[in-house]
């Protein structure tokens, strides 16, 4: 198929309605309003499901409906948006509830403002609900990759029963690149041993995020994070960016690992060794092979368009085998290839001194 030019936002639409999806439930905010606006257009003229909900709040709990019975659904918001639904997002993975959510974020915190930003990592990863659980998530860094990343949303929402995240900004939403949509590539798995779909020919079910018997709820903790180590060992992706004999490894999510490309391929151009280890699963996190990589390099230098939420995850998987130092804007600040550039600059001068002995 032909690439065509295509604004991120609108890519994942229209990637979600490839990828099957018969629901689509939100309320709009900036810098995600063209999701839907375009899920509007098209969802009712295919005989789909598409509302306008009053809040963010009724939104997600209109997914949790749908998902329930097997149904593809999706919503999507931006950040203070995200925020109110985390209640909900708890309880879909407990009551293990399909659905894919996305997140194009901007700047925080409060209602901030509708620049680019990636202060939502935490909000993303790490939770914002209550009790332990874990949400899917994905990060595209081109507009290519929110298709592709949009068709596994819906696949392994489907094949874990657990809601998953898409977590962009307003650059990578904004943007416009061509792009080739091709088919959805996954064989959807059998929703009908659980999906409450009708029990005339079948004992009664029922999904639940409430379980007051006595051990019953620890049970069900300990068998849903089973779950998430299957997914660990099975789904963890990331992209390497000549990292064979990097020296200096630059870690980066979303739309600044591509930026952070440009600063590699200046820096190797000036004779230096650096690479770019860029997570596509922020959940689960590639924490094995980040540490595979630090364990053969001099210096691992986070870059994130916030006060250094990811670090955290970088500092663990690293777990001592190099320093680590961290650049990063927030506030809707942009970080460009010359300011990495420049912190490349300085750090691989520092390593050289250190090698050397100058203090």
């Amino acid at each position: 198929m032909a690439k065509v030019l295509v604004k991120g936002n609108e890519a994942i639409a229209q990637a979600a309605i490839n990828a099957g999806c018969q629901c689509y439930f939100g309320y709009p905010i900036t810098p995600q309003s063209e999701i839907g606006e375009y899920m509007g257009a098209h969802l009712p003229e295919m005989g789909r499901n598409f509302i306008t909900a009053e809040s963010e709040l009724a939104s997600i709990n209109m997914v949790i409906g749908a998902g329930t019975t097997g149904t593809k659904a999706m919503t999507s918001s931006s950040s203070c948006g995200i925020a109110l639904m985390q209640e909900a997002i708890s309880a879909m993975c407990c009551a293990e509830v399909p659905g894919v959510i996305v997140s194009v974020m901007r700047g925080g915190p409060g209602l901030g403002n509708i620049a680019p930003a990636q202060g939502d990592y935490f909000q993303a990863v790490k939770g914002g609900g209550n009790g332990d659980y874990k949400t899917i998530v994905l990060s595209p860094s081109t507009v290519q990759e929110a298709i592709d990343l949009t068709y596994r949303a819906f696949y392994l929402s489907l094949k874990y029963r657990n809601p998953v995240m898409l977590l962009a900004d307003g650059l990578l939403g904004q943007m416009m690149e061509p792009a080739d949509f091709g088919e959805y590539p996954y064989k959807d798995p059998d929703v009908s041993t659980w999906a409450l779909n009708g029990a005339d020919n079948r004992p009664a079910r029922n999904i639940v995020s409430l379980h007051m018997p006595e051990g019953e709820l620890e049970q069900l903790s300990n068998r849903i994070f089973e779950k998430y180590e299957k997914i660990k060992k099975e789904e963890t992706t990331y992209e390497g960016f000549m990292l064979e004999d990097a020296k200096l490894v630059l870690t980066a999510f979303g739309t600044v690992g591509r930026i952070a490309k440009s600063a590699v391929l200046k820096a190797r151009g000036e004779g230096m060794k650096v690479g770019l280890f860029r997570p596509v699963t922020l959940f689960p996190f590639p924490e094995k092979q980040l540490n595979d990589v630090a364990k053969n390099a001099d210096m691992v230098l986070d870059l994130e368009l916030n006060q250094g939420q990811m670090l955290l995850d970088v500092r663990s998987s690293v777990f001592g085998a190099c320093p680590v130092e961290f650049y990063g804007r927030s506030g809707g600040g942009m970080l460009t290839p010359d300011m990495i550039f420049e912190k490349v600059k300085e750090l691989y001068a520092a390593i050289n001194k250190t090698k050397v002995g100058v203090k």
